[in-house]
């Protein structure tokens, strides 16, 4: 609006000379900042007039201003909701002057021009408040937005602190060129925060017990900072991104921390822990009975965030008025911030077929050497990785089979969980994915029935290895010459059980054990020429060793196909044909 005014401005100067001109400009520019100022007073004065029925008396609210709490923080510990929290003039003297002036008028102007006017004549600053003053008892500067985050200097007001700061957070996002669709807004602060917190209301208590006020206002109706610091810059940062906030797979993430404050309230725990500990020590030993000793040696370690705010939960009020300062002490320095950004892991499944006897499922490396000529794992995994533009990738498939068992048929599922993505993988870019694999020179695999999936396909995943059944191709040889009675034994053989001990080749790596599987049916196919060797195909449970149920692994799986045919029998080849799954059919 303002730029519009400029312009229709300048356009009316044509006429004068260029220092005219220039003189002129720069006077129109100060009246439209002027213009601008008035405009974000009103602005503050409506948010402090809608928020003045839920403060405290105006005495109250000028001792929390004198003890250094800003005032979002006052909003917040009042319960005051809404988007009053992204206005860029919520200062300390701003809403001393709007309390300053409704106390003062009751007549003649209207109190919303008066309220107006006293801030508009209060041209104190965030900006000129970070320069003398110290930051918030409560949030440490979180919800001032401090300037010395910003390296590139002073900021004018049209353009506010937290514009500035959404700013910084939209470079954050680009310089990684992610590509989004919306956004979901994580917030950690240090637990000192909530130390700060519940000694003011403490102090308030102390203060103001028996105002009726008081009364009224129960700490769990304040609002958390986290959530104070979203609605401050959610809006501008929708804005500024151009996708809405909610629940997304692309996380931004505000990491405050302050090492003083901590560490000092760390000390004030181990004081808080230490005292109760030696209380109870002196009570023990009342009641000590010479059965045992106390261990009073102990020491309190390094503790953890999550642990500091156990801690202090479990203190009860009294000793919070003991140990920590009440109001909390004024610091000299802000939180620091970590701005980070990241994608929740997102998953392309479908099934792959590999076609070779030399590609090992996953990577396969013996001392420093590789086994195999290839992985599905990497031939299927680095397309999808370089297309999604993640971190990293995760190979998932529903069971697995050696290196030298082909996979054909209708595939086995897999998924590819890929860290990190900045890119949104469109179909175009799936099937990009299935082309780069499936027109490789190699052909070791090939995928079909690619797509993006949800979590969701981990359920879908898990419930078919349970209960999928596996088809298979074997190429067998036996010891004899085979006979039509051997082709009617292995065909009557239906929904068959076996036992099967932990096979000798994977006994290395396996627990020992005794597994019951089913065999669901078998058939014989003669090969031309031959009359000991012969296809045996079979449909089996899921986790069947099928070349111990050809060879019987010297006895641990009973019965096998050497035992029905009374000879011995080997296994040559053997292929998976189908994996009875409802996943990416």
């Amino acid at each position: 609006m303002c730029e519009n005014r400029l312009h229709e401005y300048l356009c009316n100067l044509g006429n004068f000379t260029l220092s005219s001109r220039l003189s002129a400009v720069r006077r129109r520019m100060l009246d439209l900042r002027f213009e601008r100022v008035g405009e974000m007073a009103e602005e503050a004065a409506s948010i402090f007039s809608r928020a003045a029925p839920s403060l405290p008396p105006p005495h109250v609210t000028l001792y929390l201003l004198s003890s250094g709490v800003c005032v979002r923080c006052i909003f917040r510990l009042f319960g005051i909701r809404g988007d009053a929290y992204s206005c860029p003039l919520l200062t300390g003297s701003r809403l001393h002057c709007f309390l300053n002036v409704q106390s003062d008028c009751r007549g003649g102007t209207s109190e919303n021009e008066l309220s107006s006017f006293g801030l508009t004549q209060c041209s104190y600053t965030s900006e000129e408040s970070n320069g003398d003053q110290n930051y918030c008892t409560l949030c440490l500067g979180i919800l001032q937005f401090p300037h010395e985050l910003y390296p590139e200097g002073r900021i004018s007001e049209e353009r506010s602190s937290i514009d500035i700061f959404v700013g910084k957070i939209s470079e954050v996002i680009k310089k990684e060129n992610y590509q989004l669709d919306g956004f979901f807004l994580e917030v950690s602060i240090p637990p000192v925060i909530v130390a700060n917190e519940r000694s003011i209301w403490l102090d308030m208590k102390k203060k103001y017990t028996g105002e009726a006020w008081l009364k009224d206002k129960v700490l769990s109706e304040q609002i958390s900072l986290k959530d104070a610091l979203k609605l401050s810059i959610t809006a501008s940062l929708e804005t500024k991104l151009s996708v809405k906030s909610g629940s997304n797979s692309f996380h931004i993430r505000l990491t405050y921390t302050h090492l003083e404050a901590s560490l000092s309230l760390r000390n004030a725990l181990q004081e808080a822990h230490s005292s109760k500990r030696r209380r109870t020590e002196r009570e023990n030993m009342k009641n000590f009975s010479g059965k045992g000793q106390l261990d009073s040696s102990a020491q309190l370690c390094s503790i953890s965030d999550a642990v500091a705010l156990k801690d202090l939960n479990s203190l009860e009020d009294h000793i919070i008025c003991e140990r920590f300062e009440l109001p909390p002490k004024e610091v000299s320095k802000s939180c620091q911030l970590v701005t980070t950004c990241s994608r929740v892991p997102m998953f392309i499944g479908g099934r792959y077929l590999k076609l070779s006897r030399k590609v090992s499922q996953t990577r396969w490396i013996i001392d420093d050497e590789r086994m195999g000529d290839a992985s599905v794992e990497e031939i299927v995994g680095t397309p999808a990785l370089e297309i999604c533009r993640g971190d990293s990738y995760k190979f998932h498939a529903a069971g697995r089979e050696d290196i030298d068992v082909r996979m054909l048929g209708s595939g086995r599922p897999f998924l590819i969980e890929v860290s990190n993505a900045r890119c949104l993988p469109s179909m175009v870019d799936v099937l990009q994915i299935t082309e780069r694999i499936n027109s490789s020179d190699e052909k070791f695999v090939m995928v079909k029935n690619l797509r993006v999936v949800g979590s969701e396909a981990w359920n879908l995943m898990r419930e078919g290895e349970a209960e999928k059944q596996k088809q298979y191709t074997a190429l067998a040889w036996i010891s004899r010459p085979l006979m039509d009675e051997d082709l009617q034994i292995i065909s009557s053989a239906k929904d068959m059980e076996i036992s099967q001990g932990t096979p000798i080749r994977v006994l290395h790596r396996r627990s020992p054990m005794e597994r019951k599987r089913v065999i669901h049916w078998m058939k014989i196919e003669k090969i031309a020429g031959s009359n000991q060797f012969f296809l045996l195909h079979l449909c089996t449970q899921a986790g069947t060793y099928i070349k111990e149920f050809v060879h019987g692994d010297l006895g641990r799986t009973s019965p096998s196909i050497g035992s029905l045919l009374a000879c011995r029998a080997e296994i040559l080849q053997l292929d998976v044909t189908d994996v009875k799954m409802a996943a990416f059919t």
